[in-house]
Parts: structure tokens; C-alpha cells; sequence
């Protein structure tokens, strides 16, 4: 019925090309001017708004900034205005910190030297859950993740020389995999040599160096899942910060939707047989060293 009703107001609504055409030229007649006879199309009825109308590409910058970015709420939707991922919406206003998480990047002049850098400030920040550290060392500062006991006034090292013997590194400091230990605490993972850390930049969280074999390294992730990579690949020392955010109390629903989390329809379902615990086998090690060409495909 209501669907109908929509039909009918939508066809009311609608005005024909021929109402246009006299309608124009009554126009014509009346004032004795010439006006183009160009005939206006109507627009069709919107359900969505396209998000890339008034979006600005505030994350793809050119030049590297420690200076807070504005940027825009996107409440679930792509690019086209469809909600692809519920629950979100609302929230406190934000502003994103760039945080550098290829921490081997050298300074122009100084290649393939260790650097220091000092801690000048750790900081909350509002897009992730564990802290950030601004550092500066040379002519730079940057945005990195805060390990668990990082301090402003700390000196952290980075360094991409793997040696003959295991380095004695400190919590915050770089190194690549083969240089340390085995079981030293690590964060920050990268799967490739150079493109960044992808893995352990959660809250509280730290991956264990198992073992090294033939140039490679197996780390154990928060989620006993083990990885293989290359052992030049770079990792930070200890724990990321804020290790208490998982005892965190929301305490109301108002503390959520500040957040930017919005709260389900509220239809009750009750649960079927996928909810009860199920003790699963470790999943199978994920080997990152030789990845199949895309060429050869």
C-alpha cells in the first residue's frame, strides 16, 4: 500500500517534457523576449548521496605533516553512498595524526647509518587504540606507535644492520628480525622489507620471535598465529602502550555513540548452535618469503 502511495506522489511530482514546452513558450509570448528553447530534464528521485561530491582527500597528501588532519565522517559508506558496514555513525569530531609506520626510513645524505631519535611527546590519539610518540631526530619529526614504558625524553634507536652476534636492544628501539634474539617481545611488524609495519599495532599487544632459519624469521602474532618473513624486515622492541584498554568500562550508551558507534536494530534473535565455544586447531603458518608472481599467472 505505502508502496503505491510513493508511486502515485513520485508521477504527481513528475512534469512531461510537452507541460515544459508550453509552459516556455506562454513565458515567450508574455514577455516578447527571445529565451533558448532548451528543453530542462528533471532529476529522478535520490535515495543516496554519492560521498566523493564534497570529500577531500585528506590522508593522500603530498608532503609528509606532523599537523593534525581534518577529516569527514563517512558513517559506514563507500563511494557511491551505499552502507557497506553497519553500526557506525555519529561520534566526536576527529582530526587524524600520520603515523609513520615504516620506521627504517633515513634521512637524505645519511643512508645505511643507525640514527637516534628523542621522544618529545606520547600522546592519546582519537583514530587507534594505542598511543603515539612524536620523535624527532635531524632535520625531522614524525608520528610513530608508543611501546609500553616509552617516556618524553627517551632516546630511541633504529638500526638496519643485522651482525654476526644478537644486539642487546631496548624497549623502542628498530632493528631488523635476524639481529635479535630469539624470544625478544616485538611490535610493528612488516611482511616485506620497506613497506611498513602491517602486523601488532594494537593496543596492549606484542608478537614473539620464535625461531630463524636460512634468512628467514617465524614470529608468533597476539593471536598464536605464526608468520614467516624475511629476517631484514624491521619490528620495534617490547609492547605497544595503553596495555589496559581492553578493561576499559563503557559504563552507559551514550559513551558508545560517542565513539561512533551506533547500536543494532534491537530485534531479539535467539542464538543457534554457531554460539557455543568451539576449541579449534592453530591455524596454519603464513609464509610471506616466497609470495607466487602475479606475472607468471
Amino acid at each position: 500500500m505505502s508502496l503505491s502511495c510513493l508511486t502515485r506522489a513520485l508521477r504527481s511530482l513528475t512534469i512531461s517534457q510537452h507541460t515544459l514546452l508550453s509552459s516556455q513558450a506562454a513565458v515567450q509570448r508574455k514577455l516578447g523576449a527571445q529565451m533558448p528553447t532548451t528543453i530542462v530534464q528533471c532529476r529522478g528521485f535520490l535515495t543516496t548521496v554519492p560521498l566523493e561530491q564534497n570529500r577531500k582527500n585528506w590522508k593522500k597528501m603530498e608532503k609528509y605533516t606532523i599537523r593534525p588532519i581534518g577529516m569527514k565522517k563517512t558513517g559506514g559508506r563507500d563511494h557511491t553512498g551505499r552502507i557497506r558496514v553497519h553500526g557506525i555513525g555519529g561520534g566526536h569530531k576527529q582530526r587524524y595524526r600520520w603515523v609513520d609506520f615504516q620506521r627504517l626510513r633515513y634521512e637524505e645524505g645519511k643512508e645505511d647509518k643507525p640514527f637516534e631519535e628523542k621522544v618529545v611527546e606520547v600522546r592519546y590519539d582519537p583514530c587507534r587504540s594505542a598511543g603515539i610518540a612524536l620523535v624527532a631526530g635531524g632535520n625531522r619529526k614524525r608520528w610513530i606507535i608508543a611501546t609500553e614504558n616509552m617516556e618524553s625524553g627517551d632516546m630511541i634507536k633504529t638500526s638496519g644492520v643485522i651482525g654476526r652476534m644478537a644486539v642487546l636492544a631496548k624497549e623502542g628501539d628498530a632493528h631488523p628480525l635476524g639481529a635479535l634474539p630469539v624470544g625478544t617481545l616485538v611490535n610493528n611488524l612488516e611482511t616485506e622489507p620497506g613497506k611498513g609495519a602491517q602486523f601488532i599495532r594494537a593496543a596492549g599487544t606484542s608478537g614473539i620471535l620464535l625461531r630463524k632459519v636460512n634468512g628467514t624469521a617465524i614470529v608468533q602474532l597476539p593471536s598464536k598465529q605464526q608468520v614467516q618473513v624475511l629476517e631484514n624486515c624491521m619490528v620495534t622492541v617490547g609492547r605497544v602502550s595503553n596495555i589496559d584498554h581492553n578493561k576499559r568500562i563503557i559504563g552507559k550508551a551514550g559513551h558508545n555513540r560517542h565513539l561512533g558507534i551506533r547500536p543494532s536494530s534491537g530485534r531479539w534473535q535467539r542464538k543457534g548452535g554457531w554460539a557455543g565455544r568451539k576449541i579449534k586447531p592453530l591455524p596454519a603458518m603464513k609464509n610471506y618469503v616466497n609470495l607466487p608472481s602475479i606475472t607468471g599467472q
